[in-house]
This record gives C-alpha cells, structure tokens and sequence, in this order.
C-alpha cells in the first residue's frame, strides 16, 4: 500500500468527528500511522485459510443481569446532551 492511500484530510475529518484537535504535525503523524495500519490489513489478506475444528464449544460466561446508570449518571461526561439523548457532531 503506497503512503497515499491515506489522505491528510481524511485523517482531518476523523479527528473533527472525534472532537479531537490535531496540529499539522499530529496530522502527519497520524496519516503515516493510519496508512501502515492499513498496510497490516493487507498483509492479513495474504495469510492462508486453515480447516479448522468443526466442533466448536462456547466458552463464553453466561449474560448476567446487573443495575444498569440513570439517565442523568449516563449522561454526566457528554460534551453535549439534548433532551436527554446524546447529542454528536452532525456527520457530512
């Protein structure tokens, strides 16, 4: 994957939606960042498929009920709540 499969702007753009401010430098970085993560996905591409076991056993616990936040708790940190709902950034 070449170094453009990432573009400063989209990084940018991700930042805006994470209410996350980035300087031009941070923006460098994270763009050379995001484009080897990328890279490693294509690698994984690469790997071959194995057979696996077809029994499969779950070893997951089982759900258990617990007391869940108010409202108010849930929405204490929120940058931003709107009738008691939280509100984000308008995607574009």
């Amino acid at each position: 994957m070449s170094d453009d499969a990432v573009d400063p702007e989209d990084v940018r753009h991700v930042a805006d939606l994470a209410r996350v401010d980035l300087d031009d430098e941070e923006v460098d970085r994270f763009t050379d960042q995001f484009a080897d993560i990328l890279e490693s996905f294509d690698r994984l591409d690469a790997v071959p498929e194995v057979d696996r076991e077809e029994e499969l056993a779950n070893v997951m616990r089982p759900d258990e009920p617990h007391d869940c936040l108010s409202q108010e708790e849930a929405l204490r940190n929120a940058p931003e709540s709107e009738e008691g709902h939280f509100k984000g950034p308008k995607v574009s």
